[in-house]
């Protein structure tokens, strides 16, 4: 985990970034073109950073969609922000020795680095496929994945293993859930604390309009930043540029329609708090 430390004394605004490639259109031009002294940015899994925010360590987070869906009456979600798919998202993955409907009562690995992506495969295997697979958490490019039918893998690890082709059946979970809800999927949102919403309104809207301005400037540079990132996995530029192509960072209205049948699966199933409904989005000030 790295921390770009803010200088001298004054109160920082603490901001939680996945280190993901998934993030790269914005986060790489955060990284190139944003300098403010007051502005801490840490970087981590989405585990890591769903557990700062939850203990006040954190003032905004890109985190899974499920922390805000646990403790709702801690947060906000930044307006026309998150870390989403149409459709197909090409990092989020369930890999499989046998086919999907053939894993009742068999060992499932599920990555400890995203509570979102777990949620979303309980809810695919258990309420669509109507097949209860037995759980377990870790490492899943750790020893651990070698006695597993099949493994849930995200982000960089998940885009590794696709290059690998060690498993007979790999399943695109933001596909699956398409293809039964007519929605697309939101893995992350950017989380903000109540108290710095209440607390630091204009700076706030300041921060917000800075990520809007390096999503809008990550899309026209998407090809730049594709040949700074691919080497990370690693993969081909071009295979590159098409997964991050398919990745979205909006939030519109049918983003956060899916995240109400998203949470609503998960208040039904006990995994949720009942608040997660309705969404409190807070919008970008112009003022």
């Amino acid at each position: 985990m790295e921390s770009r430390e803010a200088t001298g004394d004054t109160p920082k605004c603490r901001i939680g970034m996945v280190n993901y490639i998934n993030t790269a259109p914005i986060y790489e031009v955060w990284k190139r073109t944003v300098r403010h002294e007051r502005w801490q940015v840490v970087e981590a899994p989405p585990a890591t950073l769903c557990r700062m925010l939850a203990a006040g360590e954190l003032d905004i987070g890109v985190v899974s969609c499920y922390e805000y869906g646990m403790r709702p009456e801690r947060y906000r979600i930044l307006e026309d922000l998150s870390i989403s798919a149409n459709g197909p998202v090409g990092s989020v993955f369930l890999f499989s020795h046998v086919p999907i409907a053939e894993l009742g009562g068999a060992q499932v690995l599920l990555s400890n680095q995203s509570e979102t992506s777990v949620a979303l495969v309980k809810v695919i295997l258990e309420e669509f496929v109507r097949v209860r697979p037995v759980y377990s958490s870790g490492e899943v490019r750790g020893v651990e994945a070698g006695n597993a039918q099949a493994v849930l893998a995200i982000g960089d690890d998940a885009l590794r293993l696709v290059s690998e082709k060690h498993f007979a059946f790999q399943y695109d979970l933001g596909e699956i859930w398409q293809q039964e809800t007519g929605l697309p999927f939101v893995f992350a949102v950017f989380a903000v604390r109540e108290e710095y919403c209440r607390d630091h309104a204009g700076e706030l809207a300041e921060i917000h309009r800075e990520f809007l301005r390096c999503r809008a400037q990550g899309r026209e540079e998407m090809l730049t930043i594709c040949e700074q990132v691919a080497a990370r996995i690693p993969m081909p530029c071009e295979n590159c540029y098409a997964y991050l192509r398919a990745i979205e960072h909006d939030l519109g209205p049918e983003k956060q329609r899916a995240l109400e049948k998203f949470f609503g699966y998960l208040i039904v199933r006990g995994e949720a708090s009942k608040d997660a409904l309705p969404l409190k989005i807070h919008p970008l000030s112009i003022s």
